[in-house]
């Protein structure tokens, strides 16, 4: 410090030619910068590349970053300071170029890896678990980078972070448990993206994310459950998407005992396969059907429609809309939807007499 009080108030001059340089040089750097983002962002204008779009986003800032470190760089080794502040200086700036290249390429890796695992074909939908897993992998090859510029050796800081995982290991259970069962979850593929699954805790909606703690479900009024990932990974799931997203969805519709049982079988196909032409989410293959099932109940002889549908959440519109056409055509037809009816015997009372 002393040596630079002394340069700024006996030899001014010899700072101005480093700002100068520094100046220029940043000056450069930013015409570069903007020259660059703008081809790319033309590139994915004309294109219309979501690699372009991340490219973009990514290198904004770094190479902003970059041009200052060159830019000091060039400064301080044109400079007349002693040699181990220039070496002092060089070191803090790899320093600081290493971590911004290394946080860059995270985000970069991040983005490509999100871009290209929902891009490829029969791949997984990427998970905020994937994406961690690889910026991770990109950290530590920084650090492994930083620690061979300083020649130090890996295999001590291994064998001190073996001793000390499992003091970390036992603090951490529960962060633990919910991280390998979050590495569970994506990697048996029994619940994905976009599936929509329910536990036996009652918990139900669609998956939206998978993280290192815990499972995103999107329920069906678009609220939000979060559920450990250890607490999934022991819960008996059914996914309502596995093996295919169609299910078979079913309507009980009751008609009076007058009605003649073919005929209504007859009217209720009917309705069925004309819908599977004008209800959106009701297929077609395999076609409806109808059983006289459950059959005979208290005061109405119910039937059962069975239909599928494209996906779970479908059941509920094409059900509302089979049932109005059910209600009109059945008016149409006469045939008779009963009211609940019951029969009550008294006895111990003569016959014909008024009840007390």
């Amino acid at each position: 410090m002393k040596f630079i009080r002394h340069v700024l108030a006996e030899h001014p001059a010899e700072v101005v030619w480093p700002v100068v340089l520094f100046v220029v040089t940043f000056a450069a750097g930013w015409l570069v910068r903007r020259l660059v983002l703008r081809a790319l962002r033309a590139w994915t204008a004309r294109t219309q590349s979501r690699v372009g779009l991340i490219l973009t986003s990514t290198l904004k800032g770094p190479v902003l970053i970059w041009t200052v470190i060159l830019g000091a760089h060039i400064a301080i080794q044109s400079s007349d300071l002693p040699v181990k502040f220039t070496e002092r200086g060089a070191e803090i700036l790899f320093l600081l170029w290493i971590a911004s290249v290394t946080l860059m390429c995270m985000r970069l890796a991040g983005g490509l890896v999100r871009y290209y695992g929902d891009q490829a074909p029969g791949a997984q939908p990427v998970t905020t678990l994937s994406q961690t897993l690889v910026q991770i992998a990109v950290l530590i090859l920084g650090i492994v980078v930083v620690m061979d510029y300083y020649h130090r050796p890996i295999t001590p800081i291994l064998t001190a972070l073996g001793v000390g995982g499992l003091a970390v290991a036992l603090a951490l259970q529960d962060t633990l448990s919910n991280l390998f069962g979050g590495f569970w979850v994506a990697a048996a593929g029994q619940v994905r993206l976009g599936d929509y699954v329910k536990l036996s805790s009652g918990e139900e909606g669609y998956v939206a994310d998978i993280g290192w703690r815990s499972t995103t479900f999107r329920s069906l009024n678009n609220n939000l459950v979060i559920v450990p990932n250890a607490k999934l990974a022991q819960a008996i799931v059914t996914n309502y998407s596995l093996p295919e997203k169609a299910i078979t969805a079913s309507l009980q519709v009751g008609v009076s005992y007058q009605n003649d049982p073919d005929r209504v079988e007859r009217v209720l196909l009917e309705i069925a396969v004309q819908g599977t032409a004008e209800i959106a989410g009701l297929l077609a293959e395999p076609a409806p059907s109808v059983a006289f099932d459950p059959g005979f109940g208290e005061s109405a002889i119910e039937f059962t429609l069975n239909f599928r549908v494209v996906e779970f959440a479908s059941q509920f519109t094409v059900r509302n809309e089979l049932k109005k056409r059910i209600f009109h055509r059945f008016r149409e037809e006469g045939i008779e939807i009963p009211f609940p009816t019951r029969v009550v015997r008294l006895e111990g009372q003569n016959p014909g007499a008024p009840a007390s």
